[in-house]
């Protein structure tokens, strides 16, 4: 018997909490649109020179970082673990999502309110000044609180019958790496050393935490490829127990920070080498799957006619994610291939979520989305954001540094140039693309 991955439409207050985090992770992304226009003016050449923004760069990449990445996944961790928590009512659900929209509220206004300096450590770049700090715990609370209650909530199938049980464990062991990271940044803040300043102390501080929570994203998104592959016309990728015991093995290697923290100080250079360490080979656990599910795509059937723009996002989040990961093993020394290894990583979950979004609206009660523009509007954002870390990979060849705008990129030779260039002009692209997603989307809702 063929198993079915899929999962039933969400009911009672599964479904308003559903409806709720989808609408947060749209109103992040159009929040992070706006500053991403700033950062591709402030790093395109020419146009940096008559652009007054480049001085507001730093600050508008903190703003656009952590609603693009931070919010945007958090959001789309409330919508899969609504649509796994059973069917209850209670007062805890509403919490957890209204203390997360005020913190993004709070970070979104935060730089036109009160000056802060913009410190660019990773994984949680910061404003230092007090309402960011402000926005930044409101979202964390909320985040903790859906999580406890997630775990609480969720189902948890004892027994992988189906391809529904494996969707669920796939979902609810994404909770095992949030609840680590979330002890991982308590230990940090803890333990650091009080003499650490600046952006160095936030680097520590986040670190830890920051590496165990991409297992989460991880999983999050390959629940979703499963989900949309056999959707949109994919054979079955594999009996239920082997996809589940998939599914866990791609969190399982988080469980090291626990020994990356009892071995060594939070400040220490072994911390910060065992968790680059702990992503660059840990995350080699979700190849299985993702060579599993890649192999049931080409084996499958053409997607339906209504689920084009479905199908359209998970190919381009394929390409994209593993585009991101193989530059990773390119990384040499401080310069812009870093980002165009994270941002492949990242952008390739986000048009996983977006491809959610297309399929659940649906089944949240709006219209679907469809036309040429849907169909085309993943193409479009995905193509934009290859442009952009191709001329990223190149440019960080001949060395332009990271985190920099302006003439302190020096770009003096032709190739350095072009590769920005091709950057600026991707990110241009990939704008387009983010906002065709979001008028797909909006549109949909209105029907």
């Amino acid at each position: 018997m063929t198993a079915i991955y899929d999962l039933p439409a969400p009911q009672g207050q599964a479904r308003l909490m559903t409806r709720g985090w989808v609408f947060l992770g749209l109103a992040a992304l159009i929040g992070s649109g706006l500053f991403s226009l700033l950062l591709v003016l402030a790093r395109t050449p020419l146009l940096q020179e008559i652009v007054p923004f480049a001085d507001f760069f730093q600050t508008a990449l903190v703003v656009h970082v952590d609603l693009s990445v931070v919010i945007w996944f958090m959001a789309f961790a409330g919508v899969l673990w609504s649509l796994n928590s059973k069917p209850i009512s209670g007062w805890l659900g509403p919490l957890e999502l209204g203390l997360v929209a005020l913190g993004t509220l709070i970070i979104t206004v935060s730089p036109f309110i009160a000056e802060g300096l913009p410190l660019m450590n990773n994984y949680i770049p910061v404003l230092r000044q007090p309402l960011f700090f402000l926005g930044l715990g409101l979202t964390g609370a909320g985040f903790i609180l859906l999580i406890f209650r997630s775990f609480f909530s969720g189902f948890l199938p004892k027994v992988m019958a189906h391809g529904e049980d494996a969707l669920r464990l796939g979902l609810y062991s994404a909770l095992f790496p949030s609840a680590l990271a979330m002890v991982a940044f308590a230990w940090s803040y803890l333990t650091l050393n009080p003499t650490l300043e600046g952006e160095i102390y936030y680097e520590f501080l986040f670190w830890g935490g920051g590496h165990v929570i991409q297992f989460t994203h991880t999983v999050l998104m390959l629940a979703t490829w499963l989900w949309l592959a056999q959707a949109t016309g994919a054979r079955s990728p594999g009996s239920p127990k082997i996809i589940s015991t998939l599914m866990v093995l791609t969190v399982l290697p988080a469980a090291y920070a626990i020994v990356i923290y009892l071995g060594d100080a939070v400040y220490s250079t072994a911390h910060r080498l065992y968790f680059t360490r702990l992503m660059e080979y840990g995350g080699l656990a979700a190849a299985p799957l993702m060579i599993v599910l890649m192999i049931s795509l080409v084996r499958g059937k053409r997607s339906p006619i209504g689920l084009l723009p479905v199908r359209a996002a998970l190919l381009c989040s394929i390409v994209l994610f593993s585009a991101g990961g193989l530059l990773g093993f390119m990384i040499e020394g401080i310069n812009v291939v870093i980002p165009a290894h994270y941002h492949g990583s990242i952008v390739g979950v986000t048009l996983a979520f977006m491809g959610l979004t297309y399929f659940l609206l649906p089944r949240l009660g709006f219209g679907r989305p469809e036309g040429r523009m849907a169909h085309w509007q993943p193409y479009i954002y995905g193509g934009g954001q290859l442009m952009h870390i191709t001329g990223l990979a190149w440019s960080g060849g001949y060395g332009v540094q990271r985190k920099t705008a302006g003439a302190a990129q020096g770009l003096e030779n032709l190739p350095e140039i072009a590769g920005m260039a091709l950057m600026g002009m991707g990110g241009l692209v990939a704008i387009i693309g983010g906002i065709l997603f979001l008028v797909v989307a909006i549109n949909a809702m209105r029907r």
